[in-house]
């Protein structure tokens, strides 16, 4: 018998947010995308990519990244974010959910690992949908 996952997920884990991002959602910002391979944010970049999602980098360095061009802030981005992906530190990361709120971004996804209830609360005071310590790799892996 397969185990329901939606039924053992966390609120911040919300099947039907989930599912809007990794759906509907077209433009995500990329908090923490730099031009290395290497590192996680730019292979999930690249994966949201060949999904169809444009990606926009936000990193203080503004790299143009996977030949989309960069940001410092998301405050500087000139159109409107879909999802703000954030690739950083639970302690650093809950300032990017205030900025999100504040541009008017549709939405929040913390990465695998990156927790902050405190700022999970803030997104949802203010009608932000979130998701954390998740990853979109797993989630359409999940679907099969």
């Amino acid at each position: 018998m397969t185990q329901d996952v939606t039924q053992t997920r966390p609120a911040w884990q919300n099947q039907e947010v989930v599912d809007h991002f990794l759906d509907e959602a077209e433009v995500w910002a990329v908090v923490g995308l730099s031009g290395d391979p290497d590192k996680t944010a730019f292979r999930i970049a690249r994966l949201l990519q060949q999904r169809g999602k444009r990606i926009v980098p936000v990193h203080p360095a503004a790299p143009t990244v996977l030949g989309q061009q960069g940001y410092p802030t998301l405050a500087d981005v000139p159109f409107p974010i879909d999802v703000v992906d954030v690739f950083r530190r639970s302690e650093a990361a809950g300032q990017f959910v205030d900025e999100a709120i504040a541009v008017g971004a549709g939405g929040v996804w913390f990465q695998l690992g990156v927790i902050d209830h405190d700022a999970f609360d803030r997104a949802r005071a203010a009608g932000l949908p979130m998701v954390m310590d998740t990853c979109p790799a797993i989630e359409w892996r999940l679907r099969g």
